[in-house]
């Protein structure tokens, strides 16, 4: 999956490593109280960034929170708060079984 920042799209992804990242920054809880609040609508701007921050430097950008914060987002914050979404539920998905 992909963000475009500054007119440039970047891949995102939730490696391991990002989401070890990722969850050593959240102030509150852990991964799984993440995915809660995403399920339940009660996300916050925070939690957007700092999964949107983890995609990113998942698919090797070298940027930070603070780079993050001056960047132009197509489609602006709601298109931020979808691609977090999609990225924790893909993230969390079970591969599908080949027949």
């Amino acid at each position: 999956m992909a963000l475009t920042l500054d007119g440039e799209e970047r891949a995102m992804r939730l490696t391991l490593g990002a989401l070890a990242e990722l969850e050593a920054g959240l102030e509150e809880g852990s991964l799984v109280a993440l995915v809660q609040r995403f399920e339940e609508g009660r996300c916050s701007t925070r939690d957007v960034l700092a999964l949107i921050v983890a995609g990113l430097r998942g698919g090797g950008w070298e940027g930070s929170a603070a780079d993050l914060l001056r960047a132009e987002i197509a489609g602006g914050p709601m298109a931020a708060a979808k691609a977090a979404a999609e990225l924790l539920a893909r993230a969390f998905m079970l591969p599908e079984e080949s027949g």
